[in-house]
């Protein structure tokens, strides 16, 4: 496994969307829940999640589909309008992180998951690793970046 390095970048299939993180992840997950199913096309998302204010779009901008989320308000997905590529979320509950998509890093080789969150919603095809901790919905604190989640 490759040690994480900052900043690290990523973007779209097509280029037309490039970005970086300035910061070292606060979390790394699997989300199961049927809104992930729905935007990846597979039975999860995986997710660095990052301060918001470390997120920055280098070229290109996102288009956004907000869903409602159940800590309240939305969630905003942003993917490139050209290729839709899924590049990131942001859930207006908590507003200081991005949970970029896996996919899009440049080099997802550092990318170790911590957590499964919304298991509720997981296929049972769907081989979780068991080692993983496992939240129905949220980690108790609501918030996947909180320190106190596993």
């Amino acid at each position: 496994m490759t040690t994480i390095t900052t900043p690290f970048s990523g973007g779209c299939a097509c280029g037309a969307i490039r970005y970086e993180s300035t910061a070292e992840p606060l979390m790394m997950l699997h989300c199961h829940c049927r809104d992930c199913q729905q935007s990846s096309g597979g039975p999860f998302s995986s997710f660095v999640i990052v301060p918001t204010e470390a997120f920055k779009l280098l070229q290109g901008s996102l288009r956004f589909h907000a869903s409602p989320s159940e800590m309240g308000g939305q969630t905003r997905r942003g993917f490139c309008p050209e290729c839709g590529s899924p590049i990131q979320g942001q859930p207006d509950s908590i507003p200081h992180i991005i949970a970029i998509r896996t996919a899009s890093l440049d080099d997802s080789s550092w990318f170790k998951p911590q957590i499964d969150v919304w298991t509720s919603d997981a296929h049972p095809w769907d081989q979780m690793n068991p080692a993983l901790p496992k939240f129905k919905k949220y980690p108790p604190s609501g918030d996947p970046a909180d320190p106190a989640a596993p």
